[in-house]
């Protein structure tokens, strides 16, 4: 990354670490329905990997998948409205913080259940072959998706068909409450599955916004090239628990200590320093990002509540609810 690039990168990411806190604040103020699943530790796999896509590729991820909407061009208010039940929100309140979509940018959806947007993915990516297009899918998934049927399915029938899709797997060391190590026979979960399916497999750091832009770019590529599907494996950390409900008191305090201290802003922020770019410039990116959440949470608080009239609309393509045969 040019160090512009890298500057917009660092503020996107802060950006959403600051959606995140706010969504935080707001479920213990009572604002925010239902649980959460925060992403804060993340950023830096869904900025980098969009930094190295184009518009019109196709992203999915999980119910963690806050970080990934708003890489994808999700806004802040958005996204904190749909959290808040607001008509303004992201899906007019029908999807809440698991289901974060945004079509138009690409963002085909977060999936609460484990591992089933996988073979969506490689849906997707059948269509834009049999379209004749060059756009490629990614499907973002944790670690714990590696021990789930849809995930071998899905590289299984990418591999066959070489299909233009990237499986990234957001790593974060434990699949909810268990750590994945304690459940799993290889110790790369992802990537150590790679060979069976004759595809490649790579770890890199994911909290590292350069590290991911550069390894997705170059799948990406190959992708686009015919060469077929490839798995990215992202060790990565969260910050909070699972989910609201969790306090993560499992994970021992030298072990999330350790991962704190490489924070993808962090990293990120020392690449801005010694690449030359000034301390202060690198403090206004954090006052803009501070800025837009802020007014985002109050347009968020503003917002009406969604119409009750509107309960069955978008349940097809058409705007419409009927059934159809």
């Amino acid at each position: 990354m040019e160090p512009a690039e890298l500057l917009a990168a660092y503020e996107q990411m802060t950006v959403i670490r600051r959606t995140e806190k706010a969504a935080h604040d707001l479920f213990l103020q009572g604002l925010v329905k239902g649980t959460t699943h925060l992403a804060a530790g993340h950023e830096a796999i869904a900025v980098g990997a969009s930094a190295a896509l184009r518009p019109d590729d196709y992203v999915f991820a999980t119910y963690r998948g806050h970080h990934h909407a708003m890489a994808r061009g999700a806004s802040p208010e958005e996204c904190l409205a749909e959290l808040m039940s607001r008509a303004t929100g992201l899906c007019k309140a029908k999807g809440g913080s698991m289901h974060l979509t945004k079509a138009s940018t690409g963002m085909l959806g977060s999936y609460a259940i484990v591992g089933a947007h996988l073979p969506m993915a490689a849906g997707a990516a059948w269509s834009a072959r049999l379209r004749g297009t060059d756009q490629i899918a990614v499907a973002f998934f944790g670690d714990g998706a590696t021990n789930i049927g849809a995930f071998h399915e899905a590289l299984n029938l990418a591999a066959v068909w070489k299909l233009p899709v990237l499986f990234v797997c957001e790593n974060n060391l434990y699949m909810e409450y268990t750590p994945i190590a304690d459940v799993t026979a290889v110790a790369r979960p992802a990537a150590d599955r790679a060979p069976s399916y004759g595809i490649p497999g790579e770890v890199v750091d994911g909290n590292d916004v350069v590290v991911v832009e550069e390894a997705v770019a170059r799948l990406a590529a190959r992708a686009r090239a015919g060469d077929g599907p490839a798995l990215l494996e992202a060790r990565t950390y969260r910050h909070f628990g699972h989910s609201r409900a969790d306090p993560a008191t499992y994970r021992p305090a030298e072990e999330v200590e350790r991962w704190l201290k490489h924070d993808p802003l962090d990293l990120a922020r020392g690449r801005l320093i010694e690449s030359g770019v000034p301390e202060a410039v690198v403090r206004e990116a954090d006052e803009r990002a501070t800025t837009v959440v802020l007014k985002a949470v109050e347009a968020a608080k503003a917002a009406p509540p969604p119409d009750p009239d509107e309960a069955m609309t978008d349940v097809w393509a058409d705007g419409g609810a009927a059934w159809r045969t």
